[in-house]
C-alpha cells in the first residue's frame, strides 16, 4: 500500500513514513505525524490543544471529528467582573481536545495502536530535536511570555538564553507524560494525568475540575458538503469556520476578484453567526450565504497557532488533521510537572450576551480550524492549513487550482497569496495584504469595500502553511508541503 503524506516538519513526516513503511494506512501515518508535531512544533500545537479533522473511508464516506475543547463548568465564577475575554493565562484554557480527537480518528479506521505513535513521540521528546527556524522565530516573537512562565522558560531556554536554530529542544517531563498516555490515553481525561493537569490549572487560578476533563468527548458527525464547480467539497461544521470556506468558494466560483469580495463578507458573517451549535444561536445557512452586517467582532490574534497533517493511501483512506494551540505557545502556560503546554482557544469566546460565541459553561468557542476534502472525477484533494482567521481565504485561493489533475501542487503552494485581517496581521485597521506577485487589480475590490491596502516584502508566515495530498485519476498519489514551513510531502512505495 502506498501512502502520500504532508506535514510542516520533516521529523513528523519521518514518523508517519516509518509507520506507512511498516504497513500502516493513511490514518496511521497521519496520527504518527500529528503526535510527533506536538513535540517538535510546540509553538503551533501541543497535546494541551485542540483539533478538527476529516476522515474519508475507501467507500467514499466522510466523517468530521470536532475535538474542540469545552469551557469549565465553573467558568462564570471567574468571569463575573471581566470587561473583556482574557487572551492569555489560565482562564482562556478550555479542556484540551487533541488526544480525544486522535482516539476518535483512530477508531474510524486506523490499523495501528495510537500508543505506538505516542511512544515514538516520547522518545523524541526525551532525546531532543533540533530547533527549526520557524520555532526560533516563534521564541523570539514570544520572548516576554516565555520569560514570564517557568515551564516555558525551562524548556525553551538554556543557561538563561533562548534556544536558537539547531540547538536541541529536550522535553523530559513531556516524554514521561507521553509514555503514560501510550499505555492508556484515557488517563489524560479520567486518571492520574487529568488530576495533575487540574492541580496545575487550579494553582494558576483556574476554575477547572476533574469532572470537566472526565465529561469531555469529541463530536464525530457528518461533514457539511456542497457541490462547487462539479466537485464535492466537504468541511467540518460549526464551531469550525468550515462553512465560510464553502460560502466563499460558492460565491467566487473560481474568480479571484469575487473571492476577495466574498472573503470580506465572510468576516462579518463569522462574527455574527459562528459559535457552538450545541448552545443555539448559530446560523449555518447565514454562514454559507455570507450574511452579516455587523462590524467584525474583536477577536484574539491567532497567528502561528496551528499545524496540519494530510494523508491519503492507495486503498482510499484519507485524512486531514488540523491541530492547534490557538496563539503562538497558546496560553503561555506549560505545566513543569507533566510538560503539557496549554492552548488559549477560549480567547475566542465573547462576553456579549446573546452572541453565538457567548462564554458559557461547557460551550466550545468559534474555531479557525478548517480542514477540507474535495472529490470528483476520480480525483481526491485533501488539504489542511495553518493561518489563523485567514484559513478560508487561503484555501479558497488554492483549492480551485489543486483540483486540476495536471497541476503541480508544490508550485501552487509556493504561489504568492493575499490575506485580509487587522490585529492578527499587525494592523489596527481592516487591511488587505499581499505577498509580491499578486495581481494588483485585486486590490481594487478591497478598496471598494473600504479596506486599507498593504504588502509584505516576501513570502510570509502570516499567509499560512498549507499541506496537501492528492489521489489522481489512475490511482497516482502526490503530496506537497508549504515552502513557508519546515516540512515536506512524500509518497511511500507500495
Amino acid at each position: 500500500m502506498s501512502v502520500a503524506l504532508a506535514a510542516p516538519h520533516a521529523e513528523a513526516v519521518a514518523a508517519g513514513r516509518a509507520v506507512a513503511d511498516a504497513g500502516g494506512n493513511a490514518l496511521d501515518a497521519a496520527l504518527a505525524a500529528a503526535a510527533m508535531l506536538t513535540v517538535v512544533y510546540p509553538h503551533q500545537c501541543a497535546i494541551g490543544g485542540d483539533l478538527i479533522a476529516l476522515v474519508r473511508s475507501p467507500r467514499g464516506e466522510t466523517r468530521a471529528v470536532i475535538s474542540a475543547g469545552t469551557a469549565p463548568a465553573a467558568i462564570l465564577e471567574a468571569s463575573a467582573d471581566w470587561s473583556a475575554m482574557p487572551r492569555t493565562g489560565v482562564h482562556p484554557i478550555t479542556v484540551p481536545g487533541m488526544l480525544a480527537g486522535w482516539c476518535a480518528i483512530a477508531a474510524l479506521g486506523a490499523t495501528r495502536r495510537l500508543g505506538e505513535h505516542l511512544a515514538r513521540a516520547a522518545e523524541t521528546a526525551e532525546r531532543g530535536t533540533p530547533v527549526t527556524r520557524g520555532l526560533e522565530r516563534a521564541i523570539d516573537a514570544q520572548g516576554a511570555a516565555i520569560a514570564a512562565d517557568p515551564g516555558l522558560r525551562g524548556v525553551l531556554s538554556h543557561d538563561g538564553a533562548p534556544l536558537r536554530a539547531s540547538d536541541v529542544l529536550r522535553q523530559p517531563a513531556l516524554a514521561r507524560t507521553l509514555r503514560a498516555l501510550a499505555e492508556d490515553p484515557d488517563v489524560f481525561y479520567r486518571g492520574d494525568i487529568a488530576a495533575r493537569l487540574v492541580d496545575f490549572l487550579r494553582s494558576q487560578g483556574g476554575t477547572h475540575a476533574v469532572s470537566d476533563f472526565a465529561a469531555y468527548a469529541p463530536v464525530v458527525e457528518a461533514p457539511l458538503m456542497r457541490d462547487i464547480g462539479g466537485r464535492e467539497w466537504a468541511v467540518a461544521g460549526a464551531p469550525s469556520v468550515g462553512p465560510l470556506l464553502l460560502g466563499i468558494a460558492t460565491a467566487a466560483q473560481g474568480d479571484p476578484a469575487e473571492l476577495v469580495s466574498a472573503s470580506i463578507r465572510g468576516v462579518a458573517a463569522r462574527g455574527a453567526h459562528l459559535g457552538d451549535p450545541a448552545f443555539g444561536g448559530v446560523d449555518v445557512e447565514a454562514l454559507l450565504d455570507l450574511m452579516g452586517d455587523d462590524a467584525p467582532r474583536d477577536e484574539p490574534i491567532a497567528n502561528g497557532d496551528t499545524a496540519s497533517v494530510t494523508a491519503v493511501d492507495s486503498e482510499g483512506w484519507a485524512v486531514t488533521i488540523v491541530q492547534s494551540v490557538f496563539q503562538t505557545f497558546g496560553a503561555g502556560l506549560l505545566d513543569p510537572d507533566t510538560g503539557v503546554l496549554f492552548h488559549n482557544r477560549g480567547g475566542g469566546f465573547s462576553l456579549e450576551p446573546g452572541s453565538p460565541a457567548e462564554l458559557r459553561p461547557g460551550a466550545r468557542p468559534p474555531h479557525t480550524l478548517c480542514p477540507a476534502i474535495v472529490s470528483g472525477d476520480d480525483l481526491l484533494v485533501v488539504a489542511g492549513c495553518q493561518g489563523g482567521r485567514a484559513q478560508p481565504w487561503i484555501l479558497g485561493q488554492l483549492l480551485p487550482s489543486l483540483v486540476e489533475p495536471a497541476a503541480d501542487p508544490l508550485e501552487i503552494l509556493g504561489r504568492p497569496r493575499w490575506v485580509i485581517g487587522d490585529r492578527d496581521l499587525g494592523f489596527e485597521a481592516f487591511t488587505y495584504v499581499t505577498e509580491p506577485g499578486i495581481d494588483p487589480a485585486l486590490a481594487a475590490r478591497a478598496e471598494e469595500a473600504g479596506l486599507d491596502i498593504a504588502s509584505w516584502p516576501g513570502p510570509d508566515d502570516r499567509c499560512g502553511h498549507v499541506n496537501v495530498v492528492r489521489s489522481l485519476p489512475g490511482g497516482v498519489l502526490d503530496a506537497a508541503s508549504d515552502p513557508r514551513a519546515d516540512g515536506l510531502g512524500v509518497v511511500t512505495a507500495s
